[in-house]
């Protein structure tokens, strides 16, 4: 006996959830930045500065695959 099931979907890449998380890890990374800052936590403001230069390289890269018209 063999199973008729339909193919599968083809997979759909989940370009804009990832275009609300970086745009949320840049927010997020940057007011925590500021804050360790004013609370003289130096090294701890530069980690989350570099996380959202991070996040907003990664911005950039889903902004132009959305603009070639991808999926998502």
């Amino acid at each position: 006996m063999s199973d008729h099931l339909p193919p599968p979907a083809p997979p759909r890449s989940a370009l804009t959830l990832r275009l609300w998380l970086a745009s949320f890890a840049f927010v997020f990374n940057s007011v925590a930045a500021v804050l360790a800052l004013r609370a003289d936590l130096t090294w701890l403001a530069v980690l989350l500065g570099v996380l959202a230069v991070v996040s907003v390289v990664d911005l950039g890269r889903v902004i132009q695959r959305k603009r070639r018209g991808e999926p998502g």
